[in-house]
C-alpha cells in the first residue's frame, strides 16, 4: 500500500461557489430584496411630490403623470434587454452596469429643468432599474431549485414587499425637509449604496459553462422556446393575471376607499398597510409552513381559488346584490384578495423558473415584462366608469382572477400527472 502524497488545495468549483453563496443566504436575501425594492421605491416615493412637480416645472398634471408612465414602461421593456444579457455575460456585469446607469439617470432627474427632460430620464431610470428586478430572480434560480427556491421567493417577499408600503411615507417625510428634487437625491444615494454592496458582496452566480453563447438571434430563439413551453407560459400568464388583479386594487383603492366609502387619507393608509402586511405574512406562511409539506401546485391552486372567490364577492358587494355595502366588508374582501397573493406570486415564479435552468435571465425577463404589461393594461380600466363606483375595479379583478385560474388549469394542467 503506497503512502499518500502531499495534499494539494482543491480547486474552487462552480458548485463550491454556489454553495458558498447559499451559506450567506441572509446577506443574499437582503441584497436581492434591495434590488427588487428599488423600482417600487423609485415609483412610490415620488407620488406625494406630483403636485409640487406640476407647479415647479409649470407643466400640466397630465404631462407630469407621464413621468410615472415612462418609468413603468422602462421597467417593463428593460427586463427584456437585461435578462438575455445576463444569460450571456453573467449576472454581475449587467447588474452593475444597470445600477451605475440608474444612479446617473436619477441624479439627472434631481436637476431636470423641464418636464420633458424629466420624462426622458425617468424612462432611462426605469430601463436601468429593471436590471435589479430581472437579475434578482435569475440569481435565485442560479442558487436554488424546487422547494428551496419557492421558500426563498417567499422570504424575498418579506423584504421587497415592505417597499411599496413605506415608500410614500418616506417620500412624504423627505418633502417635509426639502422639495421634490430631494426625493431623487435620496434615491441617488440609495442607488449608490446598493451598487457598492452589489460590487463588494454579491458574487457571480452563473458559471461560464452555463452561459448562452449566441447573440440577439439566440436570445430571441430562447424566448420563443420558453413561450412554446405550454407549462412555462401557463405559469407566466397565471402570475401576470394575478398581479393584474392586484394592480387593479392598487390603482383604484385610493378612489374606492376615500371617495366612495368616505374614509380619510389616514384610514386609507392604515388599510393599505394592513393589506400589505397580510400579503407578506401569507407569503411567510407559504415559505415556512406549506412549502415542503404541500406541493407548490396545490398551494398555488388554493391561492388562485381564494383570489377568484374574493374578487367575485367584491363584485357582488359593489354591485349592491346584498344591499349597500359599507367600508368594512369591502376592506375585508380586499384584504383577503391581497393576502392570497402571498400564495400565488412566489409559487408562479418558482414553478416557471424551474422549467428554465439554462435560461433563467430570459425566463425572468418574460415573467417580469408580462407582469408589468398586464398590470399596466388593467390599471386604466378600473376608472372607466368614473370615480363614483367600485364596480369596474371588481369586474377587472374577476376577469383577471378567472384568467389566471383558467391559464393555470388549462395550460399547466397541474393535476394531470405531468
Amino acid at each position: 500500500m503506497t503512502e499518500p502524497g502531499p495534499r494539494t488545495a482543491e480547486p474552487v468549483t462552480d458548485t463550491g461557489r454556489i454553495s458558498a453563496a447559499r451559506r450567506t443566504s441572509l446577506l443574499v436575501t437582503l441584497v436581492l430584496g434591495g434590488l427588487s425594492a428599488l423600482p417600487p421605491l423609485s415609483m412610490d416615493m415620488y407620488l406625494p411630490a406630483l403636485p409640487e412637480v406640476t407647479d415647479s416645472l409649470h407643466s400640466p398634471a397630465a404631462t407630469v403623470q407621464l413621468t410615472l408612465t415612462a418609468c413603468l414602461m422602462g421597467m417593463a421593456l428593460g427586463q427584456l434587454v437585461v435578462g438575455p444579457m445576463s444569460d450571456k455575460w453573467g449576472r454581475r456585469r449587467p447588474l452593475l452596469a444597470g445600477m451605475v446607469i440608474y444612479v446617473l439617470a436619477t441624479a439627472v432627474c434631481a436637476v431636470a429643468p423641464t418636464a420633458e427632460l424629466l420624462i426622458a430620464f425617468r424612462l432611462i431610470q426605469g430601463l436601468a432599474g429593471a436590471a435589479g428586478i430581472v437579475i434578482a430572480r435569475a440569481v435565485v434560480r442560479d442558487l436554488y431549485d424546487g422547494v428551496a427556491m419557492a421558500r426563498f421567493f417567499s422570504t424575498l417577499m418579506l423584504v421587497s414587499g415592505v417597499a411599496p408600503v413605506i415608500a410614500p411615507v418616506i417620500g412624504g417625510q423627505v418633502l417635509r425637509l426639502t422639495d421634490w428634487r430631494g426625493v431623487f437625491v435620496v434615491l441617488t444615494v440609495v442607488g449608490i449604496l446598493l451598487t457598492l454592496v452589489v460590487w463588494r458582496r454579491l458574487d457571480e452566480t452563473l458559471p461560464p459553462g452555463r452561459r448562452q453563447t449566441g447573440g440577439l438571434g439566440e436570445a430571441l430563439r430562447t424566448m420563443r422556446g420558453l413561450l412554446a413551453d405550454r407549462v412555462f407560459t401557463g405559469y407566466m400568464l397565471s402570475g401576470g393575471f394575478a398581479f393584474a388583479a392586484l394592480f387593479a386594487y392598487i390603482s383604484a383603492s385610493p378612489f374606492v376607499v376615500q371617495d366612495i366609502y368616505g374614509a380619510s387619507p389616514q384610514t386609507f393608509s392604515l388599510l393599505f398597510g394592513v393589506n400589505s402586511i397580510g400579503l407578506v405574512l401569507v407569503g411567510q406562511i407559504n415559505g415556512k409552513v406549506l412549502v415542503g409539506r404541500v406541493s407548490l401546485d396545490k398551494a398555488l391552486a388554493a391561492g388562485l381559488a381564494v383570489v377568484t372567490l374574493a374578487s367575485v364577492a367584491l363584485l357582488l358587494m359593489t354591485a349592491g346584490v346584498f344591499g349597500k355595502a359599507g367600508l368594512l366588508p369591502i376592506a375585508t374582501g380586499l384584504f383577503v384578495l391581497m393576502s392570497a397573493m402571498g400564495l400565488t406570486l412566489p409559487n408562479t415564479n418558482a414553478q416557471a423558473l424551474m422549467r428554465s435552468r439554462d435560461a433563467a435571465g430570459s425566463a425572468s425577463a418574460l415573467l417580469g415584462t408580462s407582469t408589468f404589461l398586464l398590470g399596466a393594461i388593467a390599471s386604466p380600466l378600473v376608472g372607466i366608469a368614473g370615480s363614483q363606483t367600485a364596480v369596474p375595479m371588481a369586474v377587472v379583478q374577476v376577469v383577471c382572477a378567472g384568467a389566471a385560474l383558467g391559464c393555470f388549469l388549462g395550460l399547466c394542467r397541474p393535476f394531470a400527472g405531468r
